[in-house]
């Protein structure tokens, strides 16, 4: 009786373990073009299909994009391929447009502050969260070239003065 509790409670720890976030996608070249201001987390409406693919860990955020349309907001450019198990009508297009989940007041908010002050709404991750699939958007600026290049010695000066600091605690030396 002891062995089948502690399987039931192992069983249990691994599937709050499988529960988890777990982020699917990244869009690391987004926080290179764009000067990130502001995140908004939001659910996103799926087909069985795309979870099940999205669960295997195959999408991709390359060109991706958010748009408020028609008073809700959409995901465009994700592309997440299909589940190799669904075939015919349990398919679906790997680049159609999604829909976000976000409440009323952040769709006006965002509306507003995408179009006064020239802001983009770019993906930065999916990922689920208690099982359900979200995607983290930015609400971004666009780089120039000269900005890019700015942000590029910035970090690296940050990196090299973070090595000189680590070298000389470990090396005791002194400056």
């Amino acid at each position: 009786m002891a062995r089948a509790k502690k399987m039931a409670a192992r069983r249990a720890a691994e599937r709050e373990g499988r529960r988890g976030d777990r982020v699917v996608a990244t869009n690391r070249r987004a926080r290179h073009d764009y000067e990130i201001l502001e995140t908004i987390e939001a659910g996103i409406a799926l087909r069985g299909s795309e979870v099940k693919s999205m669960r295997d860990g195959k999408a991709q955020l390359a060109d991706a994009y958010a748009r408020v349309d028609g008073g809700e907001l959409w995901l465009y450019g994700v592309h997440i391929p299909p589940w190799q198990f669904a075939t015919g009508f349990g398919g679906h297009e790997p680049d159609r447009k999604r829909k976000l989940l976000v409440h009323r007041k952040e769709i006006d908010e965002l509306l507003g502050r995408t179009q006064q002050q020239s802001l983009t709404l770019v993906p930065l991750s999916l990922y689920f969260k208690d099982g359900k699939a979200k995607v983290q958007l930015a609400l971004a600026r666009g780089r120039k070239l000269y900005d890019k290049r700015q942000a590029i010695l910035s970090r690296e000066a940050e990196r090299e003065s973070a090595r000189a600091l680590r070298n000389a605690q470990r090396w005791g030396v002194h400056g």
